[in-house]
């Protein structure tokens, strides 16, 4: 796929915390630092052993929130793709996220 980004917004769904990794300090071309925090975080569908899961990336103030496997957070899930030398990646970001 060429040209734009594509990006698309899921309604918002309960989903079950699995794991969260450690916040890290990155470079951000967009934040008055030079520097804003990331973290990524598994997240399940209900839906039995098979149901989909989804690794998603906390930015800004939402990576320094801290959630426990077996929490359950109402999210909305930002999907969006890029081609970079060829190759189409998908990025799965949280637009929003509150814990129930």
């Amino acid at each position: 796929m060429k040209g734009d980004d594509v990006k698309q917004t899921s309604m918002p769904e309960i989903l079950k915390v699995i794991k969260q990794d450690e916040v890290q300090v990155v470079p951000s071309q967009k934040t008055e630092g030079g520097q804003t925090q990331k973290c990524q975080i598994l997240l399940k569908k209900f839906g039995g052993k098979y149901a989909d899961e989804y690794l998603v990336t906390l930015w800004g103030n939402d990576a320094g929130l801290r959630f426990y496997p077996g929490d359950l957070v109402v999210a909305e899930l930002r999907f969006s793709t890029h081609e970079h030398n060829g190759v189409t990646y998908q990025d799965i970001m949280v637009s929003d996220i509150i814990k129930l």
